[in-house]
């Protein structure tokens, strides 16, 4: 880490695109662009290169997400978003994009087609127990209450 608590990450690239960047100081996710021409039909997706590879630093992980300009203006979004990338991964990073609309959707070399955020991760002690979570060892006020069991 330097003085201002910042890991470093490494990329190589094999194409003539930018690095990823930060459009504004503070920003949580890096710029992503395209490494090729690919069009999208309309409620489809397409897996698009980059060109980039990424060396995470063991305890952290990449995530690609949609970048929120796309998914308002068009209708795309990154499928799986957010995709992790584990810090063991090695082959060149891909976006998986998803129309939405009706319409083909374009997409240029070079153009921003997601952001990727760096985040530390926990990895947990994993221990078997033979008490069913709704056993009275362990009764929560939410219990099995889910998919929306606290909206109204």
């Amino acid at each position: 880490m330097d003085k201002f608590g910042r890991i470093q990450i490494k990329f190589y690239r094999e194409t003539d695109n930018p690095l990823p960047s930060f459009a504004k100081k503070g920003d949580a996710g890096m710029d992503i662009a395209s490494n090729e021409n690919v069009n999208i039909r309309g409620f489809h997706w397409e897996t698009i290169g980059t060109g980039l590879y990424v060396i995470i630093p063991f305890g952290y992980e990449g995530q690609m997400r949609s970048r929120s300009g796309m998914s308002a203006k068009n209708g795309i979004h990154v499928l799986n978003s957010p995709g992790t990338i584990d810090s063991g991964y090695r082959g060149e990073l891909k976006v998986i994009l998803m129309n939405h609309g009706q319409w083909a959707y374009e997409v240029k070399k070079g153009d921003r087609i997601a952001q990727l955020v760096i985040a530390p991760i926990v990895t947990p002690w994993i221990v078997e127990t033979s008490k069913h979570p709704n056993s009275d060892i362990s009764i929560s006020d939410r219990g099995e209450g889910g998919l929306g069991s606290t909206g109204t």
